[in-house]
C-alpha cells in the first residue's frame, strides 16, 4: 500500500502543475499578454513556476497542439503568428456557428437557461460599462456559449466554444481599436437576440445572429486593413 501512495501523489501534483501551467500560459497568449512572436523559453518558465522543466514541456505540447506556440528548426519556441491570410475560413465558421446557435437556441431551450443567459448578458453589459476589454472578452464568450447550450447540440457546442477561444486574440486586437469602449449597439444586439430566443422566433434569432456576427466580421476586417500594425509579423 505505501509504494502504490509514494507513486499516486508525484503524479497528482505532477498533472496539477501543468494544468496550471498550460492554463496560465494559454490566457497569456490569448489575451496578448504574451504577444505573438514572444519567445517561449523553458528554463525562465521552470524558475517562474517553480517546477522541473518536464511540466513545463507538457503544457507547451499542448499549447502547440492548439496552434499557440511553434517550434522553430533551430528549436527555439515562440508564439504562434496569427494567420492573416485565412481569417476568412474562421470568420465563415463563426458566422456560420453565430446563426445555428442563436437559432437552435430559440427552438429548443428550456424555460432554465433563460436566467443563466440573461445574467451571462447583464455581465457583459457591466463589463462594456466598465470599459474592461478582458471582462468583454470573456462574458461575450460565456453568453454565447450559454446560448449555444441551450441548442442542446453538443456538436456545435464544442465548435463554437473553440471558435470564440481562437478568437480571443483577434478580439482583443479589434477592441484597442475602440480604445475598450465598445459601443451600447453590442449590448442592444445582444438583448435583441435573446428576446428572439425567448419568444422562440427562430427565423429572427437566426437573421439577428447572422447581422450581429457580419457586422463584428466587417468591422474586424476594416480594422485590420486599415491598422499599420499589420506590417509587423502578428
Amino acid at each position: 500500500m505505501d509504494d502504490v501512495v509514494s507513486t499516486s501523489v508525484p503524479e497528482r501534483k505532477r498533472g496539477s502543475g501543468v494544468k496550471m501551467v498550460y492554463e496560465l500560459l494559454r490566457d497569456e497568449i490569448l489575451d496578448l499578454v504574451l504577444p505573438p512572436g514572444s519567445p517561449i523559453d523553458e528554463v525562465q518558465l521552470a524558475e517562474r513556476f517553480g517546477m522541473s522543466r518536464t511540466p513545463i514541456r507538457e503544457a507547451l505540447v499542448r499549447l502547440a497542439g492548439e496552434g499557440l506556440i511553434d517550434t522553430l528548426p533551430n528549436r527555439s519556441t515562440m508564439v504562434s503568428n496569427i494567420d492573416f491570410l485565412n481569417l476568412h475560413t474562421f470568420f465563415d465558421a463563426l458566422v456560420l456557428m453565430y446563426r445555428v446557435t442563436t437559432r437552435l437556441a430559440a427552438q429548443y431551450h428550456r424555460a432554465e437557461d433563460l436566467p443563466v443567459i440573461r445574467a451571462h448578458q447583464a455581465r457583459f453589459a457591466a463589463a462594456v460599462e466598465a470599459q474592461d476589454a478582458l471582462a468583454m472578452i470573456a462574458t461575450n464568450a460565456a453568453l454565447h456559449s450559454a446560448i449555444a447550450e441551450a441548442g442542446r447540440n453538443p456538436y456545435y457546442i464544442s465548435l463554437f466554444n473553440r471558435l470564440l477561444s481562437e478568437g480571443r486574440r483577434i478580439l482583443r486586437l479589434y477592441y484597442q481599436s475602440y480604445g475598450d469602449r465598445l459601443p451600447q449597439q453590442f449590448v442592444d444586439e445582444h438583448e435583441d437576440m435573446i428576446a428572439a430566443i425567448e419568444a422562440r422566433d427562430i427565423e429572427a434569432a437566426d437573421r439577428l445572429a447572422k447581422e450581429h456576427a457580419e457586422q463584428i466580421v466587417r468591422q474586424i476586417q476594416t480594422f485590420f486593413s486599415r491598422n499599420e500594425r499589420l506590417d509587423m509579423k502578428l
